[in-house]
Protein backbone atom coordinates (compact mmCIF):
# COMPACT_ATOMS: atom_id res chain seq x y z
CA UNK A 1 0.00 0.00 0.00
CA UNK A 2 3.21 2.11 0.81
CA UNK A 3 4.65 3.79 3.59
CA UNK A 4 5.90 0.31 4.77
CA UNK A 5 2.40 -0.65 5.15
CA UNK A 6 0.97 -4.24 4.42
CA UNK A 7 -2.78 -5.27 3.71
CA UNK A 8 -4.61 -8.72 3.35
CA UNK A 9 -6.22 -8.97 -0.07
CA UNK A 10 -8.83 -12.19 0.69
CA UNK A 11 -9.06 -14.75 -2.42
CA UNK A 12 -13.31 -14.11 -2.30
CA UNK A 13 -12.18 -10.15 -2.50
CA UNK A 14 -9.83 -10.18 -5.22
CA UNK A 15 -12.15 -10.18 -8.40
CA UNK A 16 -15.44 -9.36 -9.50
CA UNK A 17 -14.27 -10.24 -12.71
CA UNK A 18 -12.78 -13.64 -14.01
CA UNK A 19 -14.36 -15.66 -11.26
CA UNK A 20 -15.20 -19.64 -10.84
CA UNK A 21 -18.26 -20.84 -10.16
CA UNK A 22 -18.42 -19.94 -6.11
CA UNK A 23 -17.16 -16.05 -6.79
CA UNK A 24 -13.16 -17.18 -5.56
CA UNK A 25 -10.48 -15.83 -8.17
CA UNK A 26 -9.13 -18.47 -10.49
CA UNK A 27 -5.42 -19.01 -9.10
CA UNK A 28 -4.26 -18.46 -12.36
CA UNK A 29 -5.50 -14.92 -12.91
CA UNK A 30 -4.51 -14.25 -8.76
CA UNK A 31 -1.08 -15.69 -9.84
CA UNK A 32 -0.54 -13.45 -12.89
CA UNK A 33 -1.18 -9.84 -10.48
CA UNK A 34 1.86 -10.73 -8.59
CA UNK A 35 3.79 -7.34 -8.32
CA UNK A 36 1.49 -5.64 -10.50
CA UNK A 37 0.11 -2.54 -9.36
CA UNK A 38 -3.74 -3.18 -9.27
CA UNK A 39 -6.58 -0.61 -7.48
CA UNK A 40 -8.01 -1.76 -4.53
CA UNK A 41 -10.54 -0.50 -1.56
CA UNK A 42 -10.01 -0.97 2.33
CA UNK A 43 -13.15 -2.88 3.35
CA UNK A 44 -12.01 -2.73 7.13
CA UNK A 45 -9.48 -1.62 9.73
CA UNK A 46 -9.71 -3.99 12.88
CA UNK A 47 -8.26 -2.76 16.19
CA UNK A 48 -4.95 -4.99 15.89
CA UNK A 49 -3.95 -3.07 12.91
CA UNK A 50 -4.89 -5.92 10.48
CA UNK A 51 -6.70 -3.63 7.06
CA UNK A 52 -8.51 -5.93 4.65
CA UNK A 53 -8.99 -4.58 0.96
CA UNK A 54 -10.96 -5.52 -1.52
CA UNK A 55 -10.54 -5.10 -5.42
CA UNK A 56 -13.81 -7.00 -6.25
CA UNK A 57 -15.85 -3.44 -4.94
CA UNK A 58 -13.64 -1.56 -6.76
CA UNK A 59 -14.79 -3.62 -10.17
CA UNK A 60 -18.17 -3.61 -9.25
CA UNK A 61 -17.82 0.22 -9.32
CA UNK A 62 -16.11 0.06 -12.70
CA UNK A 63 -18.97 -2.37 -13.74
CA UNK A 64 -21.35 0.60 -12.55
CA UNK A 65 -19.64 3.37 -14.55
CA UNK A 66 -19.49 1.51 -17.72
CA UNK A 67 -23.40 0.33 -17.44
CA UNK A 68 -24.36 3.95 -16.57
CA UNK A 69 -22.30 6.72 -17.55
CA UNK A 70 -19.87 5.16 -20.72
CA UNK A 71 -20.62 6.23 -23.80
CA UNK A 72 -19.37 5.92 -26.98
CA UNK A 73 -17.01 9.16 -28.16
CA UNK A 74 -15.65 9.29 -25.16
CA UNK A 75 -12.13 9.69 -23.99
CA UNK A 76 -10.36 7.76 -21.51
CA UNK A 77 -7.32 6.04 -19.43
CA UNK A 78 -6.48 3.06 -20.33
CA UNK A 79 -2.79 0.99 -19.76
CA UNK A 80 -1.50 -1.71 -22.21
CA UNK A 81 -2.58 -4.84 -20.24
CA UNK A 82 -1.57 -6.91 -23.14
CA UNK A 83 -1.06 -7.38 -27.06
CA UNK A 84 -1.63 -9.67 -29.80
CA UNK A 85 -1.81 -9.55 -33.66
CA UNK A 86 -4.87 -8.85 -33.96
CA UNK A 87 -4.87 -5.96 -31.38
CA UNK A 88 -4.34 -4.75 -27.58
CA UNK A 89 -6.33 -5.05 -24.75
CA UNK A 90 -6.44 -1.91 -22.43
CA UNK A 91 -7.84 -1.75 -19.05
CA UNK A 92 -9.63 1.24 -18.60
CA UNK A 93 -10.79 0.75 -15.02
CA UNK A 94 -11.38 -1.69 -12.31
CA UNK A 95 -9.62 -4.34 -14.11
CA UNK A 96 -12.57 -3.87 -16.75
CA UNK A 97 -10.62 -4.56 -20.29
CA UNK A 98 -11.96 -2.96 -23.89
CA UNK A 99 -10.10 -4.46 -27.25
CA UNK A 100 -8.00 -2.12 -29.40
CA UNK A 101 -7.95 -3.82 -32.69
CA UNK A 102 -5.31 -3.40 -35.22
CA UNK A 103 -7.03 -1.31 -37.62
CA UNK A 104 -7.80 1.53 -34.64
CA UNK A 105 -4.63 1.95 -33.70
CA UNK A 106 -3.12 4.47 -36.91
CA UNK A 107 -4.15 5.40 -40.63
CA UNK A 108 -1.36 4.58 -41.28
CA UNK A 109 -1.09 0.44 -41.44
CA UNK A 110 1.03 -1.60 -38.92
CA UNK A 111 1.81 -5.33 -38.84
CA UNK A 112 1.65 -5.49 -34.63
CA UNK A 113 0.45 -3.30 -32.17
CA UNK A 114 4.18 -3.70 -30.41
CA UNK A 115 4.85 -1.11 -33.35
CA UNK A 116 3.23 1.84 -31.21
CA UNK A 117 2.73 0.37 -27.24
CA UNK A 118 4.91 -1.48 -24.79
CA UNK A 119 2.54 -3.57 -22.02
CA UNK A 120 2.45 -1.29 -18.89
CA UNK A 121 2.60 1.94 -21.04
CA UNK A 122 -0.59 4.73 -19.98
CA UNK A 123 -2.59 5.87 -22.96
CA UNK A 124 -5.73 7.50 -23.68
CA UNK A 125 -8.05 5.84 -26.07
CA UNK A 126 -11.59 6.53 -27.27
CA UNK A 127 -14.46 4.37 -26.68
CA UNK A 128 -15.43 3.22 -29.98
CA UNK A 129 -18.37 1.05 -28.99
CA UNK A 130 -20.01 -1.13 -26.23
CA UNK A 131 -21.52 -4.69 -26.73
CA UNK A 132 -23.50 -4.60 -23.50
CA UNK A 133 -24.78 -7.54 -24.55
CA UNK A 134 -21.95 -9.47 -24.24
CA UNK A 135 -20.25 -7.31 -21.90
CA UNK A 136 -17.54 -6.27 -24.67
CA UNK A 137 -16.10 -2.93 -25.24
CA UNK A 138 -14.42 -1.57 -28.44
CA UNK A 139 -11.66 0.94 -28.50
CA UNK A 140 -9.74 3.34 -30.57
CA UNK A 141 -6.77 5.39 -30.68
CA UNK A 142 -5.81 6.83 -34.02
CA UNK A 143 -8.71 9.43 -33.74
CA UNK A 144 -5.98 11.01 -30.77
CA UNK A 145 -3.48 11.52 -33.34
CA UNK A 146 -4.84 14.11 -35.49
CA UNK A 147 -6.83 14.20 -38.52
CA UNK A 148 -4.93 14.40 -41.98
CA UNK A 149 -5.06 18.70 -42.33
CA UNK A 150 -3.95 18.53 -38.83
CA UNK A 151 -0.67 15.96 -39.59
CA UNK A 152 0.01 17.94 -42.79
CA UNK A 153 0.59 21.53 -41.54
CA UNK A 154 4.12 20.12 -40.18
CA UNK A 155 5.41 19.66 -43.65
CA UNK A 156 6.03 21.89 -46.91
CA UNK A 157 7.08 20.94 -49.90
CA UNK A 158 10.21 20.65 -51.44
CA UNK A 159 11.57 19.85 -48.03
CA UNK A 160 13.60 16.88 -47.17
CA UNK A 161 11.80 14.85 -44.44
CA UNK A 162 12.33 11.54 -42.60
CA UNK A 163 10.18 8.78 -42.46
CA UNK A 164 9.15 4.93 -41.75
CA UNK A 165 8.77 2.52 -45.33
CA UNK A 166 5.31 0.55 -44.86
CA UNK A 167 3.87 -1.24 -47.41
CA UNK A 168 4.84 -1.49 -51.38
CA UNK A 169 2.75 -2.23 -54.11
CA UNK A 170 4.59 -2.99 -57.27
CA UNK A 171 1.81 -3.07 -59.68
CA UNK A 172 1.24 0.38 -58.74
CA UNK A 173 4.46 1.36 -58.72
CA UNK A 174 5.16 2.88 -55.23
CA UNK A 175 5.93 2.30 -51.75
CA UNK A 176 3.75 3.81 -49.16
CA UNK A 177 5.87 5.88 -46.62
CA UNK A 178 4.56 6.77 -42.97
CA UNK A 179 5.66 10.15 -42.09
CA UNK A 180 3.12 10.54 -39.14
CA UNK A 181 1.06 7.64 -37.29
CA UNK A 182 -2.22 9.58 -39.04
CA UNK A 183 -0.30 11.12 -41.84
CA UNK A 184 1.16 8.59 -44.88
CA UNK A 185 2.43 9.65 -48.74
CA UNK A 186 3.53 7.69 -51.69
CA UNK A 187 6.85 7.30 -53.04
CA UNK A 188 7.74 5.65 -56.48
CA UNK A 189 8.51 2.08 -55.62
CA UNK A 190 12.59 1.65 -55.13
CA UNK A 191 14.15 -1.84 -55.02
CA UNK A 192 15.55 -2.89 -51.51
CA UNK A 193 13.62 -1.09 -48.72
CA UNK A 194 12.04 -3.16 -46.21
CA UNK A 195 9.01 -2.90 -44.10
CA UNK A 196 9.86 -0.64 -40.82
CA UNK A 197 12.82 0.56 -42.39
CA UNK A 198 14.09 4.48 -42.05
CA UNK A 199 14.40 6.70 -44.98
CA UNK A 200 14.95 10.17 -46.42
CA UNK A 201 12.15 11.51 -48.39
CA UNK A 202 11.61 14.75 -50.64
CA UNK A 203 8.24 16.29 -50.31
CA UNK A 204 7.46 16.32 -54.46
CA UNK A 205 3.84 17.39 -54.20
CA UNK A 206 0.93 18.36 -51.40
CA UNK A 207 -2.20 17.61 -52.98
CA UNK A 208 -4.86 19.16 -49.70
CA UNK A 209 -8.47 18.76 -52.25
CA UNK A 210 -7.22 14.73 -52.31
CA UNK A 211 -5.57 14.50 -49.28
CA UNK A 212 -2.83 12.74 -51.04
CA UNK A 213 1.63 13.20 -50.58
CA UNK A 214 3.65 12.64 -53.40
CA UNK A 215 6.90 11.63 -52.41
CA UNK A 216 10.76 11.00 -53.94
CA UNK A 217 13.12 8.54 -51.66
CA UNK A 218 16.69 10.08 -51.66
Amino acid sequence: MGNNITAILPRNEFEAINVDEYGYCNPSICKNKVNSYVQFRIKEIYDDNRIILSRKNVQKDALKWIENELEPGMVVKGIVKNMRKFGAFIEIGGGVVGLLHIEDISVSRIKSPEERFKVGQKINVMIKSIDRENDKIFLSYKELLGNWEDNVKDFQEKTVVEGTVKESDKFKNGIFIELKPNLVGLAEYKEGLEYGQKVQVYIKKIIKDKKKIKLLII
